[in-house]
């Protein structure tokens, strides 16, 4: 059984894919340099669609741990008001935020869930911080190409579809591990 939020994942990082395979319809060889924005976008996207679905799942996971009808609760509404808090400061879900936010309010180390085919958690480990960087400076020096200038683009297509696929599956891998282990 998959979590809401893995279920609203999967249509939130539609956006990416969108937009790779707007890139893909406008590409020629060589590609103009005006629509390499798409894949840098596609890049933002998909790393906006791990955050909201880490906030939503540890939120969802929140929910369930502390119990229906402990909403009067004086110790349950401080425990939600501070993941609340918290998440008001989750900004870009590296590998060491992630782990964090999920020790601090369930005790698990969710980075031990991602091990899937050819990953095992320290790769993905690796891999998300990897993405996580590329999005940071994409999104704080754009990294936009100059016309004329024969340097590699930041976000090439297949790294993006990679990442977005990546994506996709620590999400799964992560879905999969809170569900066993609350």
């Amino acid at each position: 059984m998959t979590s809401i939020s893995f279920q609203t994942f999967e249509y939130v990082i539609q956006d990416a894919t969108d937009l790779l395979n707007h890139f893909d319809k406008l590409n020629t060889n060589p590609p103009p340099h005006e629509i390499e924005v798409l894949k840098r976008s596609g890049l933002v996207m998909a790393l906006a669609a791990l955050e909201t679905y880490v906030e939503d799942r540890i939120a969802e996971a929140v929910d369930k741990v502390s119990g229906a009808g402990s909403e009067n609760s004086i110790l349950v509404k401080f425990y939600k008001s501070s993941l609340e808090n918290d998440l008001k400061y989750f900004h870009t879900p590296n590998t060491d935020r992630v782990k964090n936010i999920f020790e601090k309010y369930l005790g698990i180390n969710v980075t031990n869930g991602w091990s899937w085919n050819n990953y095992d958690s320290k790769r993905a480990c690796t891999e998300l911080n990897t993405i996580t960087k590329k999005r940071g400076d994409i999104a704080h020096r754009s990294w936009r190409p100059q016309e004329g200038q024969p340097v590699s683009h930041i976000v090439t297509r297949d790294e993006l579809r990679k990442h977005i696929r990546f994506i996709r599956d620590l999400v799964k891998a992560t879905d999969e591990f809170i569900e066993k282990n609350l």
